[in-house]
């Protein structure tokens, strides 16, 4: 796929310092760790990492979603928006959980979780499930309610909906549900909608279909778009900016131009490493050694360091800061500082970044 970039200049949603703790019966997990991020309208931003990394924790925090055993130490998830006319910034962890599920969930910002099985009640008609906020957000009555379910699903490419309106989670293919939630979450156009792993559930000609549908919706919408995923071919394929996770931090931010041709954290550069290639002609497929950090010790240093082939003295004691590579590029490694020697990505991946360069293609 061919990258163009575009200019988003309305933040529509800022996440500030966000630290969050769980408290477990082994001691507390420091799972979130200073992470900041922008969303800009109509952006697509995709987070990257490991399982484990913190992805799915940090964007259920902005839906209000927690455990009992979650804890916020700080930081601010500032969401801006037009109220009457005007606009109107609110900090969403000084909101009461009730106050986001009332007036935010699924009427502002909405979410897509990865298996549509466990997001659709097996009990409740499928007309039922996409009428259920329609009506209670906006306010319709039955009749409005249900053409708009129909005009819904027919949005998200469901053939025949009427019928589909009548059936049960259990009567419809894997893609055809997703569809369904998808369609439920577009239903009181939120400006933003977070997708968890929307894909994983299904099977490859699907995924690439249900990509498609979410980006012809945020296009015909204007949605902000925040996708969590492990998949480096679904982030080539959908993101404008692409934030890389490890350990509870953002360690590497940019376009995914950037990201993808010029990417400079070591983890980053294993990530793309281990993508399937091809022409790998029978070679083995790079994984990066180690398993990831456990956060219910207290992490010093650069989490990534044991892991890290290109491990610096300084990372195994001070935590790097985030270097500013260009306007929109940063990467926390000490790599960056202007005293560290000079390392480069492992020679097969600048082959498949040169490669992909010439073709006009992504990795």
């Amino acid at each position: 796929m061919a990258y163009t970039e575009t200019a988003y200049t309305e933040k529509i949603l800022e996440i500030k310092d966000l630290s969050i703790s769980f408290q477990t019966s082994a001691g507390t997990v420091n799972a979130i760790r200073g992470v900041n991020l922008d969303l800009h309208r109509g952006e697509t931003l995709a987070i990257v990492g490991e399982s484990g990394s913190g992805k799915s924790v940090t964007v259920k925090s902005i839906m209000g979603i927690t455990s009992k055993n979650e804890h916020v130490n700080h930081g601010e998830i500032l969401y801006t928006y037009e109220e009457n006319g005007e606009k109107v910034t609110r900090n969403l962890l000084s909101l009461p959980r009730k106050q986001i599920i009332r007036h935010y969930c699924g009427q502002r910002i909405a979410m897509v979780f990865q298996d549509p099985m466990t997001s659709l009640n097996p009990t409740m008609s499928i007309g039922k499930q996409v009428m259920e906020g329609i009506r209670k957000h906006r306010k319709m009555n039955r009749k409005d309610a249900w053409n708009e379910a129909v005009n819904l699903l027919t949005q998200v490419g469901i053939v025949n909906p009427e019928h589909v309106m009548k059936s049960y989670a259990h009567q419809l293919s894997g893609g055809m549900r997703q569809r369904v939630v998808i369609a439920i979450a577009i239903g009181c156009n939120p400006d933003i909608l977070i997708c968890d792993e929307p894909t994983t559930a299904l099977d490859v000609t699907i995924q690439a279909r249900i990509l498609e549908l979410i980006q012809k919706l945020q296009k015909q919408r204007n949605l902000s778009i925040i996708y969590i995923t492990h998949d480096l071919g679904v982030v080539a394929k959908v993101a404008n900016t692409v934030a890389i996770m490890y350990a509870g931090k953002i360690v590497e931010k940019g376009t995914s131009y950037e990201v993808f041709y010029d990417p400079k954290h070591p983890y980053t550069w294993g990530l793309l490493s281990a993508i399937p290639s091809l022409d790998s002609d029978g070679e083995r497929l790079y994984t990066i050694p180690g398993s990831p950090a456990n956060l219910l010790h207290e992490v010093k240093g650069d989490a990534f360091a044991p892991r890290n082939r290109y491990a610096l003295n300084i990372d195994f004691e001070e935590e790097p800061p985030v270097f500013k590579i260009s306007d929109t590029h940063e990467a926390s490694t000490w790599l960056l500082h202007p005293d560290a020697p000079e390392v480069h990505p492992p020679i097969g991946l600048q082959k498949r970044i040169q490669q992909t360069l010439q073709e006009g293609l992504f990795i």
